[in-house]
């Protein structure tokens, strides 16, 4: 499947006018980087329907539409996610982040924050305190992989053992993503259509647009920032009392950010007084969080009717995994990714990982493109609505994408070309610019990316 193709099935799932990808122009195609998998297939398509969708909501505001162009390398290129901060490449990973070999297979663990990787070190028998890498991997060996996944996930902990395709679509989880679509979305209250602000020619689509965004793990970020690329006054709001990882510089390119303790009565009264002047609430915490915490999609369509409410989670709304922790590495070692990508370069032996986070980057843009699309239909039909993602969906549509012949033989492209660098409160910031080129209305990011905090939690 070609990105035209790809891109024209997003935009029958969203039932969007068929007329409005007569707009749009691919070029380029995979493969881009080594890779068995249409990666650049998946990040070109899901971009262009990202931006496409914030610009046919500008033509349903009263402004012309406009062509959008996206380059496959340019594409893939922002999704590898690189940035620096002051010339500094920040080391994303954790040391005990990755594959360990278990007793009848492998297992990745996902140790970026703190107590994730204390849990998983003390489930090893291990000291956090103490323990080294080599340690723990001594230690998994004592374990089945099924064994180990089995507890770490009823511990709260985040950990995958390693399976073949065939082991995840015979499963019951495999076999629940698999009648899902890859997204929905909802009507779930009634109102009528919310007035946007007047939108002039030269405006981007989403301007007057307002955008809470609760997230934190890469695909939510990278959603907010495309509709903030668009437009949107995006606000990312933080817990003060949850750790980050150091790409929330990079993913907060164009919003504001402030800090809202939703367990407090005075973060509540903030949460609502936001909510109140919000077009889109973007959330992507463990399934049934901010429900217990009053904020949930009903919840919140009764307090704000007419609100498009975005909900992320790893492993998809139904089946025997929907309460499941995940992130993008341990989605691929899940659901066959990584064993299969193995095989295609040669060494089904070494379980490899796919050149990029795609299922995180890909998602995130389905966001953005779900945003708008429920944006569309509130104008149109008015009610409030959900829009539903989740990794796992997004790899079960980046398999029917289809196989990338001689996908390792290629060598990758250079970066330069495609990085900008602006003053940010991190430091200088040295990012990818966004791929998705506006014919009228340039995407570009407004604001400096912020610290939590830097902003007070008020529009």
């Amino acid at each position: 499947m070609n990105a035209q193709q790809a891109l024209a099935g997003l935009w029958r799932l969203a039932e969007l006018p068929q007329e409005a990808l007569g707009w749009v122009r691919l070029t380029g195609s995979d493969p881009v980087y080594p890779s068995s998998f249409a990666v650049a297939t998946a990040a070109q398509s899901t971009i262009a329907a990202a931006a496409l969708a914030a610009c046919e909501l500008g033509y349903a505001r009263g402004v012309a539409r406009q062509h959008v162009a996206v380059d496959a390398v340019h594409a893939a290129a922002e999704c590898l996610g690189w940035f620096s901060i002051d010339d500094r490449v920040p080391q994303l990973w954790d040391k005990f982040s990755g594959l360990y070999r278990a007793r009848d297979g492998w297992v990745r663990i996902h140790a970026n924050f703190q107590h994730h990787r204390e849990g998983a070190l003390r489930l090893l028998g291990l000291a956090p305190a103490t323990a080294d890498r080599h340690a723990a991997e001594q230690a998994m060996l004592a374990w089945k992989a099924q064994a180990f996944e089995d507890a770490a996930a009823q511990a709260g902990l985040v950990a995958a053992r390693l399976r073949s395709f065939a082991q995840w679509d015979a499963s019951e989880p495999g076999r629940a993503i698999a009648a899902q679509p890859l997204f929905t979305i909802s009507r779930i209250g009634d109102a009528p259509p919310q007035a946007l602000p007047a939108l002039a020619p030269q405006q981007r689509p989403l301007e007057g647009v307002r955008v809470l965004d609760l997230t934190r793990i890469l695909a939510g970020p990278v959603g907010g920032r495309a509709l903030a690329a668009y437009g949107a006054d995006v606000m990312l709001v933080n817990a003060p009392h949850l750790p980050n990882i150091e790409a929330i510089a990079d993913t907060s390119r164009g919003k504001r950010s402030a800090l809202v303790d939703l367990r407090t009565p005075e973060g509540a009264a903030a949460m609502d007084a936001l909510l109140a002047g919000a077009h889109v609430f973007v959330q992507g915490y463990r399934p049934g969080a901010l429900a217990q915490l009053g904020h949930g999609p009903e919840a919140v369509a009764r307090r704000r009717p007419g609100i498009v409410y975005v909900s992320l989670c790893a492993y998809g709304a139904q089946g025997p995994w929907q309460d499941r922790r995940g992130f993008d590495s341990l989605v691929q070692t899940a659901t066959g990714f990584n064993l299969a990508e193995a095989e295609a370069a040669g060494d089904a032996a070494k379980p490899l990982a796919l050149p990029m986070q795609i299922l995180d980057e890909a998602t995130g843009y389905l966001i953005a493109f779900g945003a708008a699309a429920a944006l569309l239909r509130q104008q149109r039909e008015g009610g409030s609505w959900h829009v539903q993602l989740s990794l796992a969906q997004t790899g079960h549509w980046l398999r029917q994408l289809g196989r990338v012949a001689h996908g390792f033989a290629v060598t990758a492209p250079e970066l330069e070309p495609f990085l900008e660098t602006t003053a940010s409160r991190w430091g200088a910031l040295r990012g990818v610019g966004h791929s998705a080129q506006l014919g009228r209305t340039p995407a570009f990011w407004r604001r400096p990316s912020e610290r939590p905090g830097d902003s007070l939690p008020r529009w």
